[in-house]
């Protein structure tokens, strides 16, 4: 899909928005912002874009409208980040492996394989300086990041158990696009194939890929158990999503309506965190009282065997992202 800069260029946006706020002796319509993301309304993300609508909608006293779009049903998500960058949409909430075609390969290091000890060390590092790094690397691009949501930790999926690195051989393993998850998953053996959120299950159902690497709330709302047999927690990766918007037009808003949604997203950052968390736990239940899946938990001795096997990306990433990153983010997790 090509979209027209000459539609949804800057000049359009501006127009825009003199048009909906403070044209003399007019009545204000409100602001109109599309926020498009890949998953169910019933998935954290969902959810928390919901939230966030209440909140924005609430704290502009309905001078700015919400409109959000679940499920890919706007752009598919090769397409939502060229999107954005013309103002055809005016807010996404992608991973940040998305990131990597604009240049900004210094996301790639939150993919790193067993970066995080946990859900709480991830909020730490990336409300911190390592965050406002990265959010720093969009701006050349004409994006404007707001808020990071924290997903919780991927589960890997197949069709048979994946106990041992070696179990990964010659597998055919979904990825989002990060090319470090590519160079992980190359490391042992497996076939890392790129599709967007939205072909997932009928890849799985179809053979076109042999497994997944997803949260719980998303495997379970995306019915990716009803075709793949077996689900592995090794705690290997983390799923990060940042809120991010057109530059252009958040700059052209009035400053008290950007302040109103600055307090909105905070607060509804908050609660898709703790949505996350709580959904990821209890969809992991469902699943397994399905009986559809076998569930695999690693203990911390089979856990260092897969950080031993993927160890070797770290070493590749930092000539890739850079040393100067890495060395923050490590510095950053170092427990």
């Amino acid at each position: 899909m090509t979209l027209s800069r000459r539609r949804f260029g800057t000049v359009a946006l501006t127009a825009a928005l003199a048009t909906a706020y403070g044209r003399p002796g007019r009545a204000q319509s409100p602001v109109v912002i599309k926020f498009s993301h890949v998953v169910t309304a019933e998935a954290p993300k969902g959810k928390g874009s919901l939230k966030f609508k209440e909140l924005a909608e609430k704290y502009t006293e309905g001078k700015v409208k919400i409109d959000v779009y679940h499920n890919s049903t706007l752009y598919k998500d090769k397409e939502e980040i060229e999107a954005l960058q013309l103002g055809a949409v005016q807010m996404l909430a992608p991973s940040t492996a998305k990131f990597t075609p604009m240049g900004a390969r210094d996301f790639e290091a939150l993919d790193l394989p067993y970066l995080f000890a946990n859900d709480e060390q991830f909020a730490q590092v990336i409300n911190g300086d390592v965050g406002k790094r990265l959010f720093r690397s969009l701006q050349p691009s004409g994006i404007t990041g707001l808020a990071y949501w924290d997903h919780g930790f991927n589960l890997l999926t197949a069709n048979k158990p994946l106990i041992v690195p070696a179990d990964m051989q010659g597998v055919k393993i979904r990825i989002s696009g990060s090319k470090v998850a590519d160079n992980y998953f190359r490391k042992i053996g497996a076939l890392p194939q790129i599709l967007a959120f939205s072909e997932v299950y009928q890849a799985l159902q179809t053979g076109v890929v042999d497994a997944g690497e997803n949260t719980a709330a998303n495997i379970l709302t995306q019915k990716f158990y009803e075709v793949q047999k077996h689900i592995t927690i090794a705690g290997h990766s983390h799923q990060n999503y940042a809120i991010i918007v057109n530059s252009t037009f958040w700059s052209d808003l009035p400053a008290d309506l950007r302040a109103g949604l600055d307090k909105a997203m905070a607060e509804a950052t908050a609660y898709m965190n703790s949505v996350a968390r709580q959904d990821n736990a209890a969809a992991l239940e469902v699943i397994r009282q399905t009986g559809k899946t076998t569930i695999h938990v690693l203990d911390a001795n089979q856990r260092k065997v897969w950080r031993d096997a993927f160890q070797p990306t770290y070493t590749w990433a930092e000539g890739r992202i850079g040393k100067d990153t890495l060395d923050a983010l490590l510095k950053a997790t170092a427990i």
